[in-house]
């Protein structure tokens, strides 16, 4: 009689599982079939809300529906991050994740989440270079002679940043560790802070984003030596990398990606990054440039591979600069 039970058991769960997986695949195949969530870890006008809100209508347009952007701003997009972790894998919910996230990732153990186990990779879909800025006071013209005053000054010469782990702190920390020299970090809340402070004379140096000094190009109160991507920007095409600079290798920037929970079904990822590859149009590129970003799409396998990279580039840099989790 038990022997029965169990098989009856067996049968009726073997049933069920074969129902979910077989609806599961048939909403899979209509997808998408509503409107479909992208989250942002900030609050509307942060970088990765104007990205997303630069990108929704384009993507409504490839998938067919309605692409919603939903603020969940706070720490770092940890919240936004979970948020999505936790979410059904139905391709319904997605993040416009940011780097400094894989900052926290490097330093912190006791996330609910663990990035590369439980999201999983869609596209990049932006970047945003930083900035070497100085103010007019500091005598050295070009990136060479700054390296050369601050070997001459070791402590004595500040840099600002908007806070401890930021990505402007670990650009000032690589700076350092590549140039083998020793600027100190002064964390400032927000972005504007830093860059009001080297206006002011305050701080000699800072690592804004480029889209921050943008309006304080040509005004005299600021100089800018380099940008922190690998290649040029195409807002300042002008300005040399620090790669170029003296600095070789050097490659820092902020950036943005699209990430879905890690069991969503491979059509439904694929048929994602179909629609954020056809983004890369002249029209889209120019509007993401006017919103400060530039546009940056790549395969599923690319941007995992990316993901990686950067973690454990963090990893390495957090460890040689003994930052810990406040």
């Amino acid at each position: 009689m038990r022997k029965v039970q169990r098989r009856r058991f067996c049968l009726y769960t073997v049933v069920i599982v074969l129902a979910q997986l077989l609806a599961f695949e048939a909403s899979a195949q209509s997808y998408p079939n509503k409107p479909v969530r992208i989250v942002a870890g900030s609050a509307p006008g942060g970088g990765n809300d104007t990205i997303s809100r630069l990108l929704a209508p384009k993507l409504s347009e490839y998938l067919g529906q309605p692409v919603i952007v939903e603020n969940r701003p706070g720490a770092s997009g940890v919240i936004a991050t979970e948020r999505v972790a936790l979410s059904p894998p139905d391709g319904y919910t997605l993040q416009m994740i940011v780097s400094s996230t894989l900052i926290v990732v490097a330093l912190r153990a006791d996330l609910p989440f663990d990035l590369e186990r439980d999201l999983a990779p869609v596209s990049l879909a932006s970047s945003l270079s930083l900035v070497l800025m100085v103010h007019p006071s500091v005598p050295a013209r070009n990136v060479k002679e700054l390296i050369a005053l601050a070997r001459s000054r070791p402590g004595k010469l500040d840099f600002g940043s908007t806070g401890v782990g930021s990505a402007a702190h670990l650009a000032g920390e690589l700076f350092n560790s590549m140039a083998k020299i020793k600027l100190v970090n002064v964390p400032y809340k927000g972005s504007a802070g830093a860059v009001v402070a080297t206006v002011a004379g305050e701080i000699p140096i800072s690592f804004p984003s480029l889209s921050a000094a943008l309006p304080l190009l040509g005004t005299g109160k600021i100089r800018l030596l380099a940008v922190t991507s690998a290649k040029r920007s195409s807002l300042t095409p002008s300005i040399p990398t620090l790669d170029e600079s003296g600095v070789p290798g050097y490659d820092h920037t902020v950036w943005y990606g699209v990430l879905a929970p890690a069991a969503v079904p491979k059509d439904i990822l694929a048929q994602l990054n179909a629609a954020i590859l056809k983004l890369n149009t002249a029209e889209m590129k120019e509007a993401v440039i006017k919103g400060g970003q530039e546009l940056q799409t790549s395969s599923s396998a690319q941007f995992a591979a990316f993901i990686r990279s950067e973690i454990a580039k963090n990893a390495k840099l957090i460890k040689l600069i003994g930052l810990k989790p406040e």
